[in-house]
């Protein structure tokens, strides 16, 4: 049963040159409405899977930490109401960096937010510019200190491997980002996307991508700095202290249950797959008509969400327990992973077996994609 609940905003207040929702930039949103449709479709979800008392809430999406506080604090009681929340639940809130919403953050910690998730994407103010941020280093340091003064917990996001970066650069910047004492990193090689502004830079030969090996440089030395720092990989790009892993996210990775409600938002729950209306006004009108915003729901079939969950969970540092998966989707474990591939990838160094549990070692993440390809057998995939 989900314990779970994902809440999409989708509202930006600029363009971004590596995501999708650039049509939502919105100045002006009625917040009272918005109140109303989301307690509506998170109603329908409770209807459909009232399951056990939450574990986890996330606000992610757009730019959520310039929701109304207000808003905030009544979607929480309505999912306290609803579902009930178990002791400790993490509730997590995305965040820009910027001095207007870091202005926000007090309100929002009184509402009910303990953890908040911050894009500060680089310390240095010529990267910022690349990734066309609105913040400068110095608006974004401040916000940093402002939401570590508020909420218990503080994670935020660096992205490397950005063009003509050095080793040397990238390891004084990581340094410099695990002195300011935060429990977790997510730490994210940049990633050409089709179809963005980098895409469209990248052939007109604007810039050139950094090389796969000096990537992977890159990668295995931000692995070496967290671990040596105590904060080593638990996620193929997600680094934490000891009981400071996101709870959130280890659902996703983990192949549990979840909810997902607002404008795009994506959610599993009882064997089947959600899907919203991604645009605003669809959804809208979808909730008013049908009382939820799905767009599209199908049941999943038992080898499809094994090879999910082989997918999922071998992006983690634990790796996967193939008889628990097995068991799970009443399968034969022999069917989940390709025993002679894995022992070939183990003998060289970039995957391991522990009994029943299966994972890739540091070595072979880099080559994550490649190597999920080669241990999940194609017939499990292709269900």
């Amino acid at each position: 049963m989900a314990r779970a609940l994902y809440i999409h905003w989708p509202f930006c207040l600029q363009k971004c040159p590596y995501c999708d929702f650039n049509s939502h930039v919105r100045e002006d949103v009625d917040h009272g409405l918005w109140q109303h449709t989301l307690l509506a479709d998170m109603r329908h979800e409770h209807a459909v899977a009232p399951g056990e008392p939450l574990e986890s809430i996330f606000f992610g999406g757009g730019t959520p930490s310039l929701m109304p506080p207000a808003l905030v604090a009544s979607l929480l009681a309505e999912a306290e109401a609803l579902w009930g929340f178990a002791p400790g639940i993490e509730i997590t809130l995305e965040a820009n960096p910027s001095s207007v919403e870091a202005a926000n953050f007090a309100a929002l910690a009184a509402a009910g937010v303990n953890r908040v998730s911050l894009g500060l994407q680089a310390l240095d103010d010529d990267a910022l510019r690349f990734l066309g941020r609105r913040h400068d280093l110095r608006e974004g340091l401040a916000a940093l200190e402002v939401a570590q003064r508020h909420f218990e917990r503080v994670s935020f996001d660096l992205i490397y491997a950005r063009p003509g970066q050095s080793s040397a650069a990238w390891q004084a910047e990581l340094a410099r980002a695990l002195s300011f004492g935060t429990g977790h990193l997510s730490l994210y090689q940049l990633t050409i996307e089709p179809g963005t502004r980098f895409a469209t830079l990248v052939r007109e030969r604007a810039f050139a991508p950094l090389e796969d090996d000096p990537a992977a440089d890159l990668f295995a030395l931000t692995r070496e700095i967290t671990a040596a720092a105590g904060l080593p990989a638990y996620e193929i790009s997600n680094h934490a202290r000891s009981g400071e892993q996101s709870r959130h996210n280890l659902t996703y990775w983990r192949y549990q249950d979840y909810i997902g409600i607002g404008p795009g938002a994506h959610g599993r729950r009882l064997g089947r797959a959600t899907v919203r209306h991604k645009k605003p006004e669809n959804w809208l009108e979808a909730v008013r008509q049908r009382g939820h915003g799905i767009n599209e729901e199908r049941q999943l079939g038992q080898r499809e969400q094994a090879a999910e969950a082989m997918l999922m969970g071998l992006r983690l540092d634990a790796g996967v327990d193939l008889e628990t998966i097995a068991a799970r989707f009443d399968l034969p474990a022999a069917t989940l992973c390709d025993p002679a591939k894995l022992a070939f990838h183990a003998s060289h160094g970039l995957a391991w077996r522990d009994g029943n549990r299966i994972g890739v070692t540091d070595r072979g993440m880099v080559l994550l994609d490649a190597l999920l390809g080669e241990l999940i057998p194609g017939e499990l995939v292709a269900s």
